[in-house]
């Protein structure tokens, strides 16, 4: 039976509310298929606003993988704001799609892509708004499969209650392997419920499925072992590596948005993983080995993307692009391609001591020069070798010396607050490189309009990282430090007045510690921050931290553990983790050495280029570094003409 789009009730709420367009659907490339004709149907979400979910490459691909199946449709929806939300409770209008308006209940499987944790309360949303039992155990066969993925499935510990199941990893394969298991419970004739098609999900050791699995806890509050609670389980998930991007030059059709966005570019994957070692890094560690595209795939998805969206920049996307074997062919290439047109590139993420000038030349040779940004992370030296990256204040003054020279004007450079072993000294140091930067391009210029933006953001432990183990630091103390080092940047008020500076304070970060870190038992804290009226906890407009702090209290004093005890308190070695059921492929004792050699300040090299360090990735996952150079070039040339 054909499943009514929502659409006629929707359209009369939207004159009412800040930016109906995002509601609307029918952006380039979007697709609607018909419900009757395909026996899978996915739901697609980015837990944030439409103009943060659309951009984002993992719904993209997923999106268009799904649909080019003959027997699966995908559809996407998004958080709505709070003004539509109250309208839509209001005239019992329900959680939507934005491609053919059907409500998200009717689908069997909602997918959730979580990039962050603090999109956990818009969760809740969405599930209420669809009418879909907020708690996993009360939903039955008629209710959708709710899925989680992207990087913060990794820890899903503390949303267990209300998501059937997550898988870990990349998702390109994962979707097709679970539309097969999905279609053919449905062709049977759904036998055994809700249930027996999870169980055959997990089957497959790359789902996890929460309600299969106990967790008991010692006196102390601390967790003695998670294992599942029947026969036909596995008892660690594994998680699921693409290894030929080239076989997946997705998305071949990118979507254009109706609306404004954060991103407005065509995007393409270069390559996936990391193996700088950075220990802070969650997505570098979680994302192993390196996988690279090949020059050539990468400029067939170019040249597709430009062709099928009309946007004029496109993004060289991976985790440190500056890193692919081949990008100085790969950049030479594309410029030359499009050179004298309206086409510039852009790496969005760039090591200092990746980047040269040349490279830079390259990216901004159709005249486009915009701001260069650069990663210290640390700001002494010392706490750089704690943290593993591997920058020194030398390597960043002769990068910015060589870019104001060849004329830019605009440098922006991020550290966090608050890392492990980090002292009012370390931070302060920052204040001295800013000006150091100031001075050198001064110099190099010839000129006073140079411009530096210091941005500093709050450290967060995550899981299956070396610093999974350390106690976070207190918001206070983050706060008055970030305060003193305004203090120092202002106090050479010629070289200040040329430094911008940007900071988030410590109190989201605690927040986002408490979720990255917690388990099963944090849930009620966000059930109780959503009642309460959290939404969009991600927007510095929305989110309270008093909410959180009153939940936290309420809810886990109770059980004898509270929020300082999930974030400020420091692991122990043989500790039972949440997550250490959920097997990312590195092994915890060379996580644990890591830990021990960054106290130590100990650096670690990148095994792209020196030998294997047995982190375990690649022997327990079947997998191994794939990089070039591959020896071609994007030749013969067909120069686009604008």
């Amino acid at each position: 039976m054909s499943v009514q789009s929502v659409f006629p009730r929707l359209e009369t709420l939207l004159p009412k509310v800040q930016k109906p367009i995002q509601y609307v659907g029918g952006e380039l490339n979007s697709t609607i298929k018909d419900w009757d004709a395909h026996p899978v149907r996915w739901a697609l979400m980015y837990p944030d606003a439409y103009e943060v979910g659309l951009p984002n490459q993992g719904i993209q691909i997923l999106y268009e993988i799904l649909n080019e199946r003959p027997d699966a449709l995908a559809e996407r929806t998004y958080a709505v704001w709070p003004d539509l939300e109250a309208l839509m409770r209001e005239n019992d209008v329900p959680q939507f799609t934005v491609d053919a308006h059907r409500p998200v209940k009717a689908f069997d499987v909602l997918g959730v892509s979580f990039a962050t944790e603090l999109g956990y309360t818009n969760l809740l949303t969405a599930l209420d708004l669809a009418q879909i039992p907020l708690n996993a155990k009360d939903r039955t066969e008629d209710h959708p499969i709710v899925l989680a993925g992207g990087h913060a499935a990794f820890n899903p510990e503390p949303i267990a209650d209300f998501i059937d199941a997550a898988v870990l990893g990349d998702g390109e394969e994962a979707v097709n392997e679970m539309t097969d298991v999905i279609r053919d419970w449905k062709a049977e004739g759904r036998p055994g419920g809700r249930d027996e098609v999870l169980l055959r999900l997990a089957r497959t050791e790359a789902v996890y499925v929460p309600r299969f699995y106990d967790v008991d806890y010692l006196p102390d509050g601390r967790i003695q072992r998670v294992v599942p609670n029947r026969a036909d389980v596995p008892f660690r998930i594994r998680k699921r590596t693409t290894m030929d991007l080239d076989a997946w030059p997705y998305p071949k059709q990118p979507l254009v948005p109706l609306a404004e966005t954060v991103h407005e570019r065509a995007s393409v994957e270069i390559f996936r993983g990391c193996t700088r070692g950075c220990r802070f890094c969650q997505a570098g560690m979680i994302t192993r080995p390196v996988r690279e595209r090949s020059i050539t795939g990468i400029g067939e998805m170019v040249d597709a993307s430009l062709k099928a969206t009309g946007f004029q920049e496109v993004g060289l996307l991976s985790l440190s692009s500056a890193d692919h074997s081949e990008i100085a062919e790969v950049t030479k290439d594309l410029a030359d391609r499009y050179e004298g047109t309206s086409t510039s590139l852009s790496l969005p993420s760039t090591r200092v001591d990746a980047f040269n000038i040349d490279l830079a030349n390259e990216l901004s040779r159709n005249g486009r020069r915009s701001g260069l940004t650069f990663a210290p992370e640390g700001g002494s030296e010392r706490l750089r070798r704690v943290i593993n990256k591997m920058v020194s204040k030398d390597d960043l003054i002769r990068t910015v010396t060589a870019a104001y020279s060849a004329g830019w004007t605009q440098v922006k450079l991020y550290f966090m607050c608050g890392l492990p072993t980090e002292t009012d000294e370390d931070v302060l140091e920052i204040a001295e490189m800013a000006h150091d930067v100031i001075r050198a391009g001064r110099q190099a210029a010839g000129r006073k309009d140079i411009r530096c933006t210091v941005s500093i953001g709050g450290f967060v432990p995550k899981p299956h990282t070396p610093f999974q183990w350390a106690a976070q630091e207190d918001p206070d103390v983050v706060d008055d430090r970030l305060r003193k080092l305004r203090q120092a940047i202002n106090a050479d008020r010629g070289l200040g007045k040329a430094i911008g500076y940007r900071y988030h304070d410590g109190k989201p970060s605690l927040i986002e510690g408490l979720l990255s870190r917690g388990d099963r038992r944090v849930g009620q804290v966000i059930r109780k921050v959503w009642e309460e009226g959290g939404r969009f906890d991600g927007w510095h407009e929305h989110f309270s931290y008093e909410r959180w702090i009153d939940a936290a209290k309420s809810e886990l004093e109770p059980l004898g553990v509270s929020l300082s005890w999930f974030t400020t308190r420091e692991r122990e070695e043989l500790e039972v983790l949440p997550w250490d059921h959920l097997d990312s492929g590195l092994d915890k004792e060379w996580l644990w050495d890591d830990w021990q050699d960054a106290l130590d300040s100990v650096e670690q090299d990148d095994c792209r280029w020196t030998p294997c360090f047995d982190c375990g990735v690649c022997p327990t996952m079947d997998t191994e570094i794939q990089i070039g150079p591959t020896g071609k070039r994007l030749l013969p040339l067909t120069v686009v003409n604008s």
